[in-house]
């Protein structure tokens, strides 16, 4: 099995010459493949998440007058 992946080594790399994989080339590339799985990463755990209604934390501005309980000492 060794002897099929011979041809695609190269002499300090795999695949790809160590030229190319040291080059600025490939990393603005690998920078911007990281910076780009970081925010999937995030946008994944954003939407996994429950949504969040603000309004739910905020005070309300209405209170009704009267109660619409049948019980008339519950509160409003």
């Amino acid at each position: 099995m060794t002897s099929l992946l011979a041809p695609l080594v190269a002499p300090l790399g795999i695949l790809l010459p160590e030229s190319l994989v040291r080059s600025h080339g490939f990393a603005v590339l690998a920078a911007f493949v990281a910076i780009n799985t970081v925010v999937y990463v995030a946008l994944s755990v954003a939407k996994a998440l429950p949504k969040v209604y603000v309004r739910d934390h905020l005070p309300r501005t209405y209170h009704r007058a009267e109660t619409r309980s049948i019980h008339p000492d519950a509160p409003r």
